[in-house]
């Protein structure tokens, strides 16, 4: 190659690569607002926003040269989950991500014209958030915790590796119209001779009266509707239910992990990793309102069998063979 030709392919070069730099130090950061209900340090709400951070990530969005992410932790207090939702809409983010039906719902309130991209909240029709799961409509659209049949699943899974239980306390938040959905979803599922007792809870106090008072007549197992309170209280709500001998069923793995009997839901990391696309395409000009509400398309049975027998109870093979997590 001549000189001359390769100095003038070198200062191309050259060209091209400070374009580069000045292009990406001149790309605007994008701010994204989180506001899950989890406590700050809660190991499962660090998996969250690391699966959110990484599903962004594969999207073009890295921390620190394209996105700020700002997360708020509202610890399933609503005073304080009201007081956190002001103080990240004064930051003016492009998007803001809240996760659960006391969050969310504290965060359509307060803005109606900042994107908003729901993540594990139930029944976001009859909770106001949509209009309709196809045509959101408003502001804010997302992904839905599940659907309110798999209440009656649960029913049937508690009776299934647990048929002496004749009545099932069913715990949940009775102002929120996704937990009251479930309840009506989960009281024609009881077998004959088998009654669903609502446990309306709003606090840990208040949990703890409920199932102890619960416990005092026999025969009894429990079902954990999803909310932010049950879900800031599922160490209590586990321990509750290991000392009363009180079979129960949740929604999510991190209670069966903790110590609850089984569990039958969505799997959260994947929720939120699947959220990243929403907040993507909102942030590339997509607005919510033309972004169809989702329902999870997979479910996940996982089963603690140490649990099991420690509450004296033989799991079903048939029960074993539809799990898709057995925890010794």
């Amino acid at each position: 190659m001549r000189r001359r030709e390769f100095i003038t392919l070198l200062w191309g070069a050259m060209a091209a690569s400070s374009a580069a730099v000045r292009a990406q130090q001149s790309e605007p950061t994008r701010r994204v607002g989180i506001l899950i209900p989890y406590a700050e340090g809660d190991a499962e709400g660090r998996e969250v926003i690391a699966a959110l951070r990484r599903g962004l990530e594969d999207l073009g969005w890295v921390q620190g040269r394209n996105v700020q992410l700002n997360i708020r932790w509202a610890a399933g207090d609503p005073g304080k989950a009201r007081d956190l939702a002001r103080e990240l809409i004064g930051t003016a983010p492009d998007v803001i991500v809240p996760s659960s039906n006391l969050v969310t719902t504290i965060m359509v309130q307060e803005t109606r014209t900042i994107p908003i991209v729901f993540i594990l909240v139930g029944d976001p029709v009859g909770s106001g958030y949509v209009a309709s799961m196809a045509r959101p409509g408003g502001n804010a659209t997302g992904f839905a915790v599940l659907e309110n049949a798999i209440a009656g699943k649960w029913v049937e899974t508690l009776h299934e590796i647990a048929p002496r239980v004749r009545r099932v306390g069913f715990i949940l938040h009775p102002e929120t119209p996704a937990n009251v959905g479930l309840l009506h979803a989960a009281e024609p599922a009881a077998p004959s001779g088998v009654e669903v007792v609502p446990l309306g809870v709003h606090n840990t106090a208040e949990i703890e009266r409920a199932i102890t008072a619960f416990a005092t007549e026999p025969n009894g197992g429990l079902i954990a509707a999803p909310h932010a309170v049950t879900f800031a209280n599922r160490d209590v709500i586990v321990e509750l239910a290991s000392r009363f001998r009180l079979p129960t069923v949740y929604a999510f793995r991190t209670f069966a992990v903790g110590g609850g009997l089984v569990s039958y839901g969505t799997n959260p990391i994947e929720m939120w990793r699947q959220g990243a696309s929403y907040v993507d395409r909102v942030l590339k000009g997509a607005k919510p309102a033309d972004l169809p509400a989702q329902f999870p398309t997979t479910y996940e049975l996982v089963v603690n069998r140490k649990t099991a027998k420690a509450l004296g109870l033989d799991i079903p093979p048939s029960l074993l063979a539809r799990a898709d997590e057995v925890i010794d």
